[in-house]
């Protein structure tokens, strides 16, 4: 059985697929041929472009964003944690119960 290996893009080259686009020149088929990506990943990359694209022209760029993000990564993961120790108590319980 083959494991599927996930290849990950640069910043550059997911630019460069998206502007492609941008140009008209070829349908979105044609360019994830020609890339040797999948259709659904330059859509993906593409919506995230037009999110967050305004942002590459701002002038104010404001510092605490990344603080702000790492924090929030953090709470995420600790909310897991807790879930999956919640579960592991209500399952705990009733074998208890039982």
């Amino acid at each position: 059985m083959s494991k599927s290996i996930r290849k990950s893009h640069s910043a550059v080259f997911k630019l460069k697929v998206v502007l492609e686009t941008y140009q008209a020149n070829m349908t979105i088929a044609q360019i994830a041929s020609h890339y040797k990506v999948h259709p659904t990943q330059i859509h993906q990359w593409k919506r995230k472009f037009k999110e967050e694209g305004p942002d590459l022209f701002s002038s104010k760029k404001d510092p605490k964003i990344n603080e702000l993000r790492e924090e929030m990564d953090e709470l995420y993961r600790q909310i897991g944690q807790l879930k999956v120790e919640n579960d592991w108590l209500k399952k705990k319980s009733e074998v208890l119960a039982s």
